[in-house]
This record gives C-alpha cells, structure tokens and sequence, in this order.
C-alpha cells in the first residue's frame, strides 16, 4: 500500500500506509466495530419502546429520541475535529468512551421517556467522540493512496456492528422482552472500548503532522477555524456538495431508524421480522463498503456519490410503494447498496479536498451537517407522518436524496487523481 512504513519509534519519522500500520489500524477498526454496537442496540428496540412501553401516540414524539441523538453527536462531531486537531486523537477517544459507559443502564431502568432522551445526549456524545476520532486516526495512519480502502474499511465494521447488534436485539427482544435482556450487549460493548482505548490505542496525530510537513497538498494550509467551517460549508463547492450529500444520506438513516420500524410494525409485521429487516439495510451497507471505498480508490469518489444517493432514492419509492416482507427486504437491499457507495467515499473526498493541517477539522464540519440531519429529518419524517401516514414521510427522504445526487453531479469537482 504505499509511502513509507509503520508505527513511529523515538528518533523516527512516522511511517504512513496501511501495510505498515496494520496492528493499530486493525486495533482502531474493532474499536469502531463497538462504537457501532452502541448506536445497534437500540435501533430495533427504541422505536418499540416508545409506542409499547411509553405509550407515545405521536410519531413526532416517537422520534424524539433521535432528535436529541442527531443534535448532540453534530455539535460533538464539530468540536471533536477542531480539538484532535489541537489536543490529539486519544485523549478524545478515551472521553468517547467513558460517556458511554452509563447508556444502557438509563435504557434498562428509565421509568420515563425524558431517561430515554437523556442515554441519547450521551450516545450522540459517544459517537461523536468516538467515531469521528477513529476516522481521523485511520486517514492519518494510511495516507493519501488508500484512503477510500481505509474509510470503507472503517465504516463497514461500524455499520457491520449496527447491523448484526439489532438484529441480535430484535432476536433477544422477541424471547425476553423489550428490557432488560437487549441492552445488556450495551454494557460489554462499552467496557471493551474504554479498556482496549486507554491499553493499547496509540497517539495518531504525528502522522498527520508528518503528512502535512512531506507532501504538496493542493490546498491552502491556513488552519483557522472560520477559514476551515467556511470552505466545508460553502465557499468550496466540492467540499459543499459533499456535506449536503453527507447530510441527505443521514435523512435516510434517520427515517431508517425511526419511522421505517413503525411502517412494519403497522404492516403487521412481528418483532423478530422488523429486527431482520433493520439488520439488512445496515448489513448491506457493511459488506458493500469493503468494496466501494477501494473501488472510489481507482474510479474516483464523484461517480459513487452521485449513483448511490440516486439509488437510495429509488429503493425508498420502493418501500412507500409496497407492503410485506419481501417487497421491504428488497427496498432494505438496495438503500443498502446506495449508502454503501456514499458513505466512504463522501469522507475519503473530505480527506483528498483538506489540508493535512486542517483535514480533522474538516472531517469535523462534514460530520457536523451530516448529522443535523438526524435532527431536521427526525422531525420532518415525525410531521409528516403525523400530518399524513408513515408512507407520505418515506416518500419525501425518496425526493430528497434524488435531488442531492443530482446537486453532486453538477457541483462537485472529482478529488481523487484516478477519477479526475
């Protein structure tokens, strides 16, 4: 995999490469592959909860859960990249963590819904921290060449984990019941990433500096926070394109995680069955990530974006459109395969496009819009399902992310030299 070599010893520049940093690269995929079973547990369960347990009639009140989710974990997204970027990698990994550690015992005992509202500012806090950080650590490590390889790598054992964890809650909920028996993969989940974090998870940030001080990036190495938020917002227009994409996709995880559930569930469908269907979408997701971030590595990130937003647009028509099982798995494939070639790739062109100086603050504003979504598209799905049924909710994420492919594919400048 290129450039030069390994874990950096004293006296020695740091080795950037994904054949050289193999160890703490394989460390930082299992520790995301937690991350992602902390956001897994409750994505079949919580949505039952709310109706089943707390008697939430309102969708708009059903998906407030995830409100609170999106809102903490976009913010934290955007102070975790600036700090890195300042303090180092670890020290905010290891915060990720501990913030973890109380979130499934406030989901077995919540005697309310605001506890349930609550475990969810802290996992927003967790993800933030942790994901964010494992993504910039694992750009840092294996440079510029294999960079969508690494990111696809990343993201398919997170989302690998969400899949098989609510597929597993679902399966544990449908023989014990709803609580307590379904969070207790929370609490082993939270204690092997705070140990395996503050043991053996190494400091990343020399490589990035080592990367900013060898190689002629094609932007400006200006570092400033507002010069940074302004270029990933707006002034740069890949960089823009690539965070209204990042931001559709998460409108479509969002609908996932809250209304889709209730769609089956109102199609009669048993708790095990919507525990399936929750675990394919993410499951696809996972193993086609291991495929499409490698393939952006010699096609290029623009045509990947611009198709798979395209099609998890068409697969939610499919799923507004139909009932039953079979018509849904399929509809659950194919957004799987629409997000798996977007999601790495949307990171891998954030990590082309940014300076090394100012790449984890970049990372950090991406990220930033990415999951507000989670708070816009939570209560616009909850509206509109209140105002009209669940299926009018899916059709509008459909015509969201058929549009933002559309807004890629005119704005967005390929970042890869193979694609350009």
């Amino acid at each position: 995999m290129t450039a030069t070599a390994g874990p950096a010893t004293a006296g020695t520049a740091p080795r950037l490469g994904l054949r050289q940093n193999l160890a703490q690269f394989s460390l930082l995929v299992g520790i995301n592959a937690l991350v992602g079973g902390m956001v897994g547990q409750e994505r079949t369960i919580l949505p039952l909860l709310a109706t089943r347990t707390f008697g939430l009639a309102a969708f708009t009140a059903t998906t407030t859960f995830i409100v609170a989710f999106g809102a903490t974990k976009s913010l934290t997204n955007l102070a975790t990249g600036a700090l890195t970027d300042r303090v180092g990698r670890k020290p905010i990994l290891l915060a990720g963590w501990l913030v973890a550690v109380p979130i499934p015992f406030l989901l077995i005992w919540a005697p309310n819904w605001g506890w349930v509202i609550a475990a969810n500012v802290l996992l927003g806090l967790n993800q933030g921290m942790t994901w964010s950080t494992t993504v910039i650590m694992k750009i840092d490590l294996v440079g510029p060449a294999r960079r969508g390889l690494a990111l696809g790598l990343n993201e398919a054992s997170g989302y690998g984990a969400v899949s098989l964890t609510a597929l597993a809650t679902g399966a544990i909920a449908a023989h014990h019941g709803l609580r307590p028996e379904p969070f207790y993969l929370g609490i082993a989940f939270a204690g092997l990433g705070l140990g395996l974090s503050a043991l053996f998870v190494r400091e990343t940030h020399g490589h990035a500096r080592h990367e900013a001080n060898t190689t002629r990036a094609q932007t400006d190495a200006n570092d400033r926070f507002g010069v940074v938020f302004a270029r990933a917002t707006w002034r740069d227009p890949t960089l823009s394109a690539v965070s209204q994409a990042g931001l559709v996709n998460n409108a479509v995880d969002g609908l996932a995680w809250g209304i889709l559930p209730l769609l089956f569930a109102a199609g009669g469908l048993s708790v095990e069955a919507i525990g399936v269907l929750a675990a394919i979408y993410p499951g696809v997701w996972c193993v086609g990530q291991l495929f499409t971030g490698a393939w952006s590595d010699r096609v290029g990130r623009k045509p990947l974006i611009t198709a798979g937003m395209i099609l998890q647009g068409i697969a939610l028509a499919l799923m507004a459109a139909a009932t039953g099982f079979g018509p849904w798995a399929v509809g659950a494939v194919l957004i799987g395969a629409g997000t798996a070639l977007v999601y790495p790739t949307l990171i891998a062109a954030v990590g082309d496009r940014a300076h090394p100086r100012w790449r984890a603050t970049a990372v950090g504003v991406y990220r930033l819009w990415r999951d507000t979504v989670y708070v816009v598209g939570a209560l616009l799905s909850g509206i509109d399902a209140d105002a009209f049924d669940l299926r009018a909710a899916v059709w509008v994420v459909a015509a969201l992310s058929i549009v933002s492919g559309v807004v890629v594919a005119a704005r967005m400048t390929e970042t890869h030299p193979t694609g350009g």
